[in-house]
């Protein structure tokens, strides 16, 4: 048996995020997209960030944080559209890491767009901690 994902699936890393990261396949809803990418900043993989990140909005600056952070867990709350079918859909989920040992929990509302038919991170449409 392998690995669990990092994004909380319950499923094996390598059939889960990891053809993501990798780029053997596509995420097809906006939950599975946000599940890779919480993957991405537990792997610090910068280019899988900036890759789905929509063009409209993608930083300039560096997006993964220095090795103080350890991301430990994700929980997704709630979905609002994001389907395969979608072009819009929004994430709302908890986020538990460490920096210098002390735990912190992040709570965003993520927004998605389909982006030349591929699901991209649009921008943050909440942060509730």
């Amino acid at each position: 048996m392998g690995q669990s994902c990092y994004c909380g699936s319950g499923a094996e890393f390598e059939t889960c995020c990891e053809p993501f990261i990798i780029g053997s396949e596509k995420p097809d809803t906006a939950e599975r997209l946000m599940r890779s990418r919480y993957t991405a900043y537990a792997l610090k993989n910068e280019d899988y960030l900036i890759e789905t990140w929509h063009t409209t909005t993608r930083p300039l600056k560096k997006q993964v944080e220095d090795d103080k952070v350890k991301w430990h867990r994700l929980k997704v709350v709630k979905t609002v559209m994001g389907a395969a079918e979608d072009n819009t859909g929004e994430v709302l989920f908890e986020a538990i890491y460490k920096v210098n040992g002390k735990a912190h929990k992040h709570v965003e509302r993520s927004l998605f767009e389909k982006e030349e038919g591929q699901w991209r991170y649009l921008d943050v449409k909440e942060t509730l901690i």
